[in-house]
């Protein structure tokens, strides 16, 4: 890692093969403004829909003049990576010296344990979840199943795989769901695939929706009641934000609404009691732990007032970054400022980079 007075070297991998890569790009753009050029030294490394990693020399190059000048989003350009350990070494043996890496990547190929694994393989300390913790918390099915399996209140839910039976499906998220309904591909973020289903026939065209982005599908109850989000940072123990509320402009809260409808709300923080506050709160972290997350995450409920409370609905491993997201908006509003919130992400990453090596030098002695 670094000498004392010398800079981090960190690196952003943004892009990705997922429906999400351009949020992502957006995302890079909003956190390499964040960072002290003094402290940090930025690496941009870019991942194209079809997978290819590539040092984004343009990216770079913006980094190194005024950063308020830098455009909305990063291209994905630049020059192929032959082998990603190479990152990690020293940069006199033709390494970048990588000591961390943020993944800036939304949806699978990204925030679903598969780059987390990668990561773990080159041995590189990254920010976020682990494989574990990031798998369960892309995927609704068994996300869902792990709130169920810890007693943690949710709405319900029915979901199925592709090649089952769609008829028999629908019959029975009619009778035990009912109308109306959201439908979900399993594996999918930004509200990405989702629709809402008035009556069998939609329900139906949303099944086949969801199903070409993702082989599980989840229907859920329609809830009617505030969206309550909730930030939680750091490890054992976990710390909470204030809560947040969502106020769409208009209908459900689709991709349109979180990033191009001006008349999304982000309240932050929540009117709510003190009472119901930490009840959420608490909440987030039992879902947090559920799910075996580290470092980070944002929980998102429905608020339910006189009804059943808090209802979770599903948590972000990787939650968003720009100008726009609940994520730091939250955390600042909670006395941390977007900065100094990076900085603990990437003091979490390395000390537990710390700890597993510690355990596997255990384990080799033995």
């Amino acid at each position: 890692m670094t000498a004392p007075g010398e800079r981090l070297k960190v690196m952003l991998l943004f892009g990705g093969r997922s429906a999400e890569h351009d949020i992502s790009r957006a995302t890079a753009v909003a956190v390499a403004k964040a960072l002290d050029p003094a402290r940090y030294e930025v690496f941009p490394v870019a991942i194209t829909t079809d997978g290819a990693w590539l040092l984004a020399g343009e990216a770079k190059a913006l980094l190194e003049g005024s950063r308020n000048a830098m455009p909305g989003a990063f291209a994905v350009e630049g020059v192929q990576l032959d082998e990603l350990g190479a990152l990690v070494a020293s940069p006199g043996s033709g390494g970048l010296g990588i000591d961390v890496v943020f993944p800036l990547l939304h949806g699978p190929y990204g925030e679903d344990g598969t780059v987390q694994g990668l990561l773990e393989l080159a041995d590189l300390p990254y920010v976020g979840s682990g494989v574990l913790g990031s798998a369960v918390g892309m995927d609704k099915v068994m996300m869902k199943r792990a709130f169920y399996a810890c007693g943690i209140p949710q709405a319900r839910y029915l979901f199925t795989r592709d090649g089952m039976d769609r008829e028999w499906f629908c019959d029975t998220a009619e009778e035990s769901i009912g109308f109306p309904c959201f439908v979900k591909p399993a594996n999918m973020g930004s509200s990405i695939g989702i629709s809402k289903a008035d009556d069998r026939a939609s329900l139906e065209n949303a099944v086949e929706v969801a199903i070409g982005f993702d082989e599980w599908v989840l229907v859920e109850e329609a809830i009617v009641g505030r969206e309550i989000e909730v930030a939680v940072l750091g490890d054992a123990p976990a710390q909470t934000s204030l809560p947040g509320e969502i106020a769409p402009g208009s209908g459900f809260l689709n991709y349109e609404a979180k990033y191009e409808d001006d008349a999304l709300q982000l309240i932050a923080p929540a009117s709510l009691s003190d009472e119901a506050a930490d009840t959420v709160r608490a909440l987030a972290i039992e879902a947090f732990e559920a799910c075996r997350c580290e470092a980070m995450a944002r929980v998102d409920f429905f608020y339910e007032e006189g009804g059943r409370g808090f209802l979770v609905n599903e948590l972000n491993t990787i939650p968003g970054f720009t100008s726009r997201s609940m994520y730091p908006r939250l955390w600042e509003v909670s006395g941390l400022s977007y900065p100094a919130l990076l900085d603990k992400l990437f003091e979490l990453a390395i000390e537990r980079h710390g700890r597993r090596a510690k355990r596997a030098g255990r384990q080799r002695s033995n």
